[in-house]
């Protein structure tokens, strides 16, 4: 008899991100009928690494889903945005996938 691996432990996986929606897909909805829209997010940044300023420039695949997913298919393309939510595996289990689940406008009021 084969014993269950053992549970990871519970863990934090939240992300914050500020950037611009660079890609939008048309909304769609999941099997369970919720409008669900993907996204490519374009952020730059100066961070430190070691005490040494280090620039950061990225794209990264995320989805929204639900109210989340009406009120981000709403942003302007170059608007500044605060994005919060988590990572997940890829639907191909090919990378990761930023899962929104709030964003606020920069210049504007918070969208949850």
């Amino acid at each position: 008899m084969t014993s269950a691996a053992p549970a990871a432990p519970a863990g934090t996986n939240r992300l914050s991100l500020s950037g611009v929606v660079k890609e939008r897909s048309a909304l769609r909805h999941t099997p369970a009928g919720l409008p669900a829209l993907d996204l490519v997010l374009e952020h730059q940044s100066v961070v430190q690494e070691e005490g040494v300023p280090r620039r950061v420039t990225m794209d990264c695949k995320a989805v929204c889903i639900g109210t989340t997913a009406v009120k981000a298919q709403q942003l302007a393309m170059d608007e500044p945005v605060d994005f919060q939510g988590f990572l997940a595996p890829a639907r191909n289990g090919r990378g990761l996938v930023f899962h929104i689940t709030s964003l606020q406008r920069l210049n504007g009021p918070t969208s949850d």
